[in-house]
């Protein structure tokens, strides 16, 4: 498997300035991320996809490439990360499969991208994403009507009991990994044969806010 790790990190963050290289527990953000990846048994290339010069300095500072500077385009509010991966697809032709590894997910560990490809190894779909699990079930949640009646968010039946309830997963962020051939055809990393890599909370925090970055720093890795 030729896999060509991107990742994405445009100037300008709205919710925190300069996240990308705002120092987490002594280190940039993205180096989180860079080392992760280029500490991978698998991936065969890590690249830096940004429109950014001082998050490209500090990127090469890490040892990740940065074959090309993103357009100013591809680097808008509203730019979404399947159009971010498709330009690097563009940019560094000849791998067989891409992976987007977002810098907001620091402690995400060489051995979870290591798994994730290993489980699409050993199986049948072209993709996989990682998970986790979480405690606040839909199926316990309902809409307030203007009457102020309760609706479902989640029909089916009622559970009265924690262990009876189906346990949902939602989407960390932290690793997306699809065929490029596929990729290419389907503008997205998820369909109904897309597999789940489940991570655990720790590995699953995902940074947006100042309380996120604080939070991160308590933590002990």
């Amino acid at each position: 498997m030729k896999i060509l790790a991107v990742i994405p990190a445009r100037g300008g963050s709205k919710g925190v300035t300069k996240k990308n290289v705002r120092l987490l527990k002594n280190k940039p953000l993205i180096s989180w991320t860079i080392e992760a990846a280029l500490s991978s048994n698998y991936v065969s290339k890590t690249i830096l996809s940004s429109d950014d010069r001082e998050i490209i300095d500090v990127a090469k500072e890490y040892g990740c490439e940065v074959p090309y500077v993103r357009d100013k385009n591809l680097a808008q509010d509203n730019t979404p990360s399947i159009a971010v991966v498709l330009d690097a697809i563009k940019h560094c032709p000849g791998y067989d499969w891409v992976m987007l590894l977002q810098p907001t997910s620091p402690f995400r560990t060489n051995d979870d991208i290591d798994r994730a490809v290993e489980k699409l190894h050993y199986s049948n779909s072209k993709s996989c994403v990682s998970v986790v699990k979480i405690d606040q079930n839909p199926h316990w949640m309902y809409e307030l009507k203007e009457d102020s009646r309760l609706k479902k968010i989640v029909s089916g039946p009622d559970y009265f009991r924690r262990q009876d309830v189906p346990k949902i997963y939602k989407l960390n962020g932290a690793i997306y990994l699809s065929e490029i051939a596929r990729i290419i055809q389907t503008k997205s990393f998820i369909d109904d044969q897309t597999l789940a890599y489940e991570m655990n909370a720790v590995a699953s925090i995902d940074i947006d806010t100042e309380e996120d970055f604080q939070k991160c720093e308590k933590i002990s890795i």
